[in-house]
């Protein structure tokens, strides 16, 4: 009878489990994101974070040399002294992995401290910026919600009486970066809301900040300001008939995603495609995209082709690769080396290989004589343009520093071709190559915090110097202050300058 007792009691916490996603005794409310870890965990769980990398990642000191590296990682060790949170934690390993120099190396929270933070409702940093060249000026701000108005464009001097310069240049060695990409550094401090996003990571926030700025006349002011609730959640009810709004909803929202991951419009007057590709990831019909496009293009004998990748992060290399194969005028390869330094890992119940790269790193890498695992196929193959629908106008790719990783090999293979000139900002990933391509994520077992691990180097042009840069435009546009106070957008304004000059020379 009490074996049976026990049995129902199990079988109603398993229920429970199903039904509300929590456990028997144990809630995900219980979970104190402020909670500290004891020195010993840490230590346990950086002494994995350095052997993981030191062990699987080729280019730990690509960029950085080993005695340097060395340095880095025994300061991280030093840190840990006394307990720790886990944004503590983590801001020490973010500043260790920064060194590292790839852009695709990185940390993020345990699972745990990411449903946390959803239900926490933390308050906000008010205020995005822009990092200019000389200046750091206001983007957005939601200080208006306070009663308190920024303009955009707004110069900013100070914060908590440091320089903002000093400040920026603080949170910039916490960013991970292919090479020595200052322009990326910039920008990434510069996205939506990123500024307060690293300032809470490598500080911690606090309820009330002094900003130094500029007025409009040019005099120096002081503003006081607090942190910003977030907005109340959405409460009103469903809708009479839910299923029948939930499919238009899905769909809309489907066809909303891809638009936005692709689109395209022709100006027939100017004979002229903006083609806006802003990934290379799967799941967004990228070639069904591109050969409808590029088919439209010939239909309609459109004479000029701006590509727009300024916002694409990435993706999978085949995308880029086809899109490329339709502009290309000659055979292309995509490195000219491509390896790893392991296979497996001693370190397996921590770092998750997906089931495509546990299965088939064996059978598409081969050991060399250099003792490095190398990807064959892309370091022989040669790709070819294609001929179906292949585009033969003047090509104008506009680059930023978002773009990364696949995009920015996608402009350096396209870059010197006779009718295809880059136009902007010097792009965020490595011209010279970068390490991604596999990415497995590795958790250190006591915090849960887990970290990226990119598995492949690669080198595009072995004869290339190795700089650390990206992608170095053919005409440099770059943002001022008064084309973000006006939103223009001067790099596309270039564009429209430069077909209207050749439509009057034809």
């Amino acid at each position: 009878m009490l074996l049976r007792r026990s049995n129902t009691n199990l079988l109603s916490c398993l229920l429970l489990l199903l039904l509300f996603g929590s456990s028997c005794g144990i809630s995900r409310s219980s979970y104190d994101g402020n909670r500290k870890f004891p020195a010993e965990k840490l230590q346990r769980d950086y002494k994995l974070f350095r052997s993981i990398l030191e062990e699987s990642h080729p280019s730990v000191s690509w960029f950085t040399p080993a005695d340097s590296m060395n340095y880095y990682f025994d300061w991280g060790y030093r840190q840990l002294q006394d307990s720790m949170t886990e944004p503590q934690f983590r801001s020490v390993l973010t500043y260790v992995i920064a060194k590292i120099k790839c852009g695709h190396t990185s940390t993020r929270y345990s699972r745990k401290h990411l449903r946390w933070l959803d239900t926490a409702r933390l308050p906000l940093f008010p205020i995005s910026v822009k990092v200019l060249d000389n200046d750091t000026v206001v983007l957005n701000n939601t200080l208006k919600r306070s009663n308190v108005v920024l303009p955009r464009g707004t110069i900013l001097t100070h914060l908590d009486g440091r320089p903002i310069g000093a400040v920026i240049d603080k949170l910039k060695q916490y960013i991970p970066a292919d090479g020595h990409n200052e322009n990326y550094l910039r920008q990434t401090i510069s996205n939506r809301g990123a500024f307060g996003g690293w300032l809470r990571l490598v500080e911690g926030w606090q309820p009330n900040y002094s900003l130094g700025y500029l007025d409009s006349t040019g005099n120096p002011q002081l503003l006081n300001f607090k942190l910003v609730e977030p907005l109340p959640k959405d409460s009103t009810r469903r809708p009479v008939l839910p299923l029948i709004r939930e499919k238009i909803n899905r769909r809309e929202q489907r066809e909303e995603r891809l638009y936005y991951a692709r689109s395209m419009q022709i100006d027939t007057g100017l004979s002229a495609a903006y083609m806006t590709v802003n990934t290379f990831n799967n799941s967004n019909q990228l070639r069904p995209f591109f050969r409808n496009s590029f088919r439209e293009l010939r239909k309609r004998r459109i004479s000029h082709l701006v590509v727009d990748i300024r916002g694409n992060g990435g993706g999978n290399v085949t995308h880029s690769t086809f899109l490329t194969r339709l502009l290309i005028d000659h055979p292309f390869k995509i490195a000219d080396s491509l390896y790893a330094v392991s296979r497996k890992s001693r370190y397996g119940q921590q770092v998750q290989y997906n089931s495509i790269t546990g299965l088939f790193m064996p059978f598409i890498t081969r050991k060399r004589k250099d003792g490095k695992y190398h990807f064959g196929f892309f370091e022989r193959h040669f790709f070819k343009p294609r001929k179906r629908n292949h585009y033969d106008g003047k090509v104008y790719v506009l680059i930023g520093p978002n773009s990364f990783s696949a995009s920015s090999i996608f402009a350096q293979v396209l870059k010197g071709q006779k009718n295809i000139t880059l136009i902007g900002e010097e792009t965020g990933g490595g011209a010279y190559g970068n390490t991604a391509w596999f990415i497995p994520e590795a958790t250190l077992p006591e915090t849960g915090i887990r970290f990226r691990l990119p598995k492949f180097r690669l080198v595009m042009h072995k004869e290339m110097v190795r700089e650390g840069r990206g992608v170095i435009p053919d005409i440099e546009v770059r943002p001022t202050r008064s084309s973000i106070i006006e939103n223009r957008d001067l790099k596309v304004e270039t564009v429209r300058q430069l077909i209207l000059s050749g439509d009057r020379k034809q």
